[in-house]
């Protein structure tokens, strides 16, 4: 639930945080008659990611059990792809951002309502779009389809209330900091979820070694204690992974979370006229 909650916040401020400076650049430039196309296109975004998010778990649901795992399986690794490029993406984009919208914005309030339109379901359909494949890819992989569903629910509703008080001036926060280390509590969540990925596509036969066990401590943290639960809803834990899920989640986590925590370069200052 707690990686849950994390999915939905962190996705649900990035979306918050690109409505909240359409809307403030609309009002600031005197366009607040522009204002309803943009939360048409908000409305557009938000409903396609919930129907893409119920066709992926009621179409799911009827198909055999080897196709489930397959697709399940490679979902979860698309999942992890677009995760992991999000967070490199917001990392280095987040100083421009609010310069990038308003030159978009500038551009669609010359062409017309549509333009408009579009420029809110482009920025903000992208962030429901991965919210609603991974929190799926998790909603699989630990079972339960109850608590990670209200996590993401929770992180959402924060993420709106924050991106309100954001708007009204009644809070500030340091945004670089805040990307950053959710950022790297989200790779550690892929890698997870790419185990899980893997496990998937070893019980539909399309990867080799399902028992081919690295270990197994199931005896000492029992998957269905609290601490067991507690450690798979968080980190998609698996007391008996195989040779391969551990491979694959060793390979995406070393160097995906070196590489994301290094330092930034700084950039050199312009030579002067």
């Amino acid at each position: 639930m707690l990686a849950n909650y994390l999915i939905g916040l962190r996705e649900g401020l990035e979306a918050s945080l690109v409505v909240c400076i359409l809307v403030a650049y609309l009002v600031k430039t005197d366009n607040r008659s522009k204002l309803p196309p943009i939360w048409l296109g908000v409305g557009i975004a938000v409903g396609l990611s919930l129907a893409v998010g119920a066709v992926l778990q009621f179409g799911s649901s009827q198909l055999t059990f080897e196709a489930q795992e397959a697709l399940g399986g490679a979902l979860s690794i698309v999942a992890v792809g677009l995760v992991t490029w999000m967070v490199f993406w917001m990392r280095r984009t987040a100083r421009h951002l609010k310069a990038e919208l308003q030159g978009k914005l500038n551009e669609a309030l010359a062409i017309g309502t549509g333009a408009l339109v579009a420029t809110a379901f482009l920025a903000v359909g992208r962030e429901g779009l991965e919210t609603a494949l991974f929190i799926w890819s998790a909603v699989q992989s630990t079972g339960d389809g109850a608590q990670p569903v209200l996590g993401a629910a929770l992180g959402l509703f924060s993420a709106v209330v924050l991106g309100w008080l954001f708007y009204r001036g009644a809070l500030r926060i340091n945004l670089g900091k805040f990307f950053t280390w959710t950022g790297a509590l989200l790779v550690v969540v892929a890698a997870g979820v790419l185990a899980y990925g893997i496990h998937d596509l070893q019980e539909a036969d399309l990867l080799p070694g399902l028992d081919d066990r690295l270990f197994d401590i199931s005896a000492t943290i029992p998957p269905d204690s609290w601490y067991g639960t507690l450690l798979k809803g968080i980190f998609n834990f698996q007391p008996n992974p195989s040779v391969l899920q551990a491979t694959a989640w060793a390979l995406y986590l070393a160097p995906v979370l070196f590489w994301f925590l290094r330092p930034q370069p700084a950039k050199e200052a312009p030579a002067p006229a």
